[in-house]
């Protein structure tokens, strides 16, 4: 896991702004002891995805467009409770969305180019076939009275 001070890349040289990370703690449910009823581990990660300057511009129309049963007014939210510490929390929830937005802006696959079969391969199939035909057209019980 990488250091919660180093910005979390999406691709290349593009990072979540830290300053545009809206965070929120709450009490995880879960084992924890006497220790959970005091302690706000559960993270809840917020990114105004609609209003950030940080992604170039086509990224951004990507994301918001496969991401949208998941935006609420251009904002997705991202929530870390399967640590018990709050800060390990934080580092799931800010790696998860960074990978969600390298996803949601990554280009759109190549298409696929369709193959030709060689054409020997092609004869060598039917070769095979008028083969295994002759085979079994022998196997008819005709002759054998």
């Amino acid at each position: 896991m990488e250091d919660m001070s180093g910005p979390h890349v999406i691709r290349g040289s593009v990072s979540l702004p830290e300053a545009e990370l809206m965070w929120r703690f709450s009490r995880s449910s879960g084992p924890g002891g006497q220790h959970v009823n005091t302690s706000d581990s559960q993270v809840e990660l917020r990114f105004d995805l609609a209003a950030t300057e940080a992604l170039p511009p086509v990224w951004k129309e990507r994301a918001l467009e496969r991401l949208a049963g998941r935006l609420v007014d251009g904002v997705v939210t991202v929530r870390a409770s399967e640590h018990r510490s709050q800060w390990r929390n934080r580092e799931a929830a800010a790696v998860r969305l960074a990978a969600l937005l390298a996803e949601a802006s990554a280009p759109p696959p190549k298409p696929r180019k369709p193959t030709r079969i060689p054409r020997g391969i092609n004869e060598r199939r039917l070769r095979e076939k008028k083969q295994r035909a002759e085979t079994k057209r022998g196997r008819t019980g005709r002759d054998w009275g």
